[in-house]
């Protein structure tokens, strides 16, 4: 059974083996039990390995099976939920197919949304944060990439709703929205069109970590709601 120690809160963290989901693991890690969602056998072991740690191996492109997987966890107390994890392809409209939009839409939204349905009468029951890891491409989306757009789009709105309704509750909801991000999955779309990385110009993981850190350590007089985490030169201005 997992469960908030005594003197250190509990936070899920999906996308936790790689990129920003593995930066904002680590970050809190210094301060909070965690539980570490991901894909990666060998990165999931070493959370494992790691006093204060449960590592769950969980598909996001199944949403349908959350409940039967985190239900031996036994979490009846959760303060903080991050959803990091995501996969981003461009497909522009007149390239992308049915099955492009369903997996976007399923891992990118469905699978959070689903997520936090189940654990909500844990982070309600903590007062908790529910954090979504969006994207500059929410708010300001490039040529070639709509169908990612759409996704963390709808994810912003899903943010800004579930504020709403849980406010009554003292449950804080917010989205961080990190820019063009040193990671893996930044790497390979770069690489995937024909570019090359600069890494030099990107966000580190570990920024956006420390804007989750902000987020969370916020006093219970306040919530903040929006975090935008830009490149300190941007590479696309839209």
């Amino acid at each position: 059974m997992t469960a908030a120690s005594a003197a250190r809160p509990l936070a899920l963290v999906t996308g936790a083996t790689s990129g920003i989901g593995a930066a904002i693991a680590e970050e809190l890690a210094s301060t909070h039990d965690l539980v570490v969602v991901g894909r990666n056998e060998p990165a999931l072991a070493a959370w494992a390995s790691r006093d204060g740690v449960t590592a769950l191996r969980l598909d996001l492109s199944d949403p349908e099976g959350f409940a039967v997987a985190i239900a031996p966890l036994g979490i009846e107390r959760l303060d903080v939920l991050v959803h990091a994890a995501a996969i981003a392809t461009g497909r522009a409209v007149g390239s992308a197919s049915v099955q492009d939009w369903r997996e976007h839409l399923v891992v990118d939204l469905i699978a959070p949304a689903e997520l936090t349905r189940l654990l909500l009468p844990a982070v309600t029951a903590a007062q908790g944060d529910i954090v979504f890891i969006g994207s500059g491409a929410g708010t300001r989306p490039v040529p070639g990439s709509a169908v990612y757009a759409a996704a963390k789009h709808g994810l912003r709105g899903l943010a800004d709703s579930l504020r709403i309704e849980v406010e009554p509750d003292r449950v804080r909801v917010v989205t961080v929205a990190p820019g063009q991000t040193d990671t893996p999955l930044l790497r390979s779309g770069v690489e995937a069109s024909g570019g090359t990385p600069e890494p030099e110009r990107y966000i580190r993981p570990e920024s956006v970590a420390r804007a989750v850190r902000f987020v969370v350590d916020q006093g219970p007089d306040t919530q903040i709601t929006d975090v935008a985490v830009r490149p300190r030169q941007e590479l696309v201005r839209l």
